[in-house]
């Protein structure tokens, strides 16, 4: 009996690595195929007459001498200043992660703790905001953004995003503050802290990996975000999404593709970074706030 539990829990081991190894395999492809063909030119890595040809570099060594090539990085770096869209990319992620934790956890700490019913009418309310799609909101702002002269400007966006943004902070926190006894706060409150340093000293450094993954879905939002703004900042504050984007052309414009395709790794390396620094804290977080009590 114990040898046939022992096979099928290693028949079970066996099927589940193989699963898990076959969707790496499918998950990275696309990105490590890109990330080989940006370093080559657009003949190779997009050849209609044989696809080894990205692999190989038969058009890249013809052209630059080398199987391999980083004008499509140069080109798309100094050339078309895609560094600048990265700072513009840096500065609302930023600003967008701060703004909507600090409301998001002052907010749903407030609720989790409030004992009146209109708490959960908020988070309804909440809900109902963040369903909406991301296009419907940014167009009511657009009116007054114009009047005001305020749009094309960095922070006009960080405010929009923010808005986008602070429900799914409210809700997310909300849970992992519930996860929370109130016996720590009154713990702490008897021993003569006041409800904001119970919060700030007790409350906080508790339930850290949850802010830790809220926040990542928060920069996640800003990071990848492309109607809000793409359509409410001009083309000197433009962020990655929609400067690779461009970089594309239109049936106006002539594109270079390849610097799309540099721009393309460029934004996507350091998620990649992101994921593997703070994979402890995220999956810790989670599991807070799937786990009650």
């Amino acid at each position: 009996m114990a040898a046939a539990s022992t096979k099928r829990s290693s028949t079970l081991v066996i099927v589940s690595s193989i699963l898990v190894i076959t969707w790496i395999i499918v998950a990275a492809f696309p990105f490590l195929w890109t990330l080989w063909g940006s370093f080559k030119v657009q003949g190779d890595f997009f050849s209609k007459a044989d696809w080894r040809n990205a692999i190989y570099g038969t058009r890249t060594l013809i052209e630059t001498g080398g199987p391999f090539t980083g004008a499509g990085y140069e080109g798309a770096w100094i050339e078309k200043e895609f560094w600048r869209a990265a700072m513009n990319t840096g500065i609302i992620v930023f600003f967008t992660v701060i703004i909507s934790l600090t409301l998001g956890t002052l907010g749903g700490y407030a609720l989790a703790r409030s004992g009146y019913r209109y708490a959960f009418w908020l988070l309804m309310l909440a809900l109902v905001f963040r369903a909406m799609p991301h296009i419907t909101l940014v167009s009511g702002y657009l009116v007054p953004f114009f009047e005001w002269n305020l749009w094309g400007y960095i922070p006009t966006s960080i405010i929009v995003l923010v808005a986008i943004n602070q429900p799914f902070t409210l809700w997310m926190l909300h849970s992992f503050f519930l996860n929370i006894p109130k016996d720590l706060d009154e713990s702490a409150m008897v021993d003569g802290c006041t409800r904001f340093q119970a919060f700030r000293h007790v409350i906080v450094p508790v339930m850290w990996p949850g802010v830790i993954t809220t926040g990542l879905f928060s920069f996640l939002l800003a990071y990848n975000d492309f109607v809000v703004t793409a359509l409410l900042l001009n083309q000197e504050n433009q962020t990655m999404i929609p400067k690779i984007a461009s970089f594309l052309g239109s049936t106006q414009v002539e594109g270079n593709v390849m610097f799309a395709v540099a721009a393309v790794i460029s934004a996507t390396a350091p998620l990649f970074v992101l994921i593997l620094f703070f994979q402890r804290q995220i999956v810790s977080g989670l599991t807070a706030g799937a786990v009650k009590g």
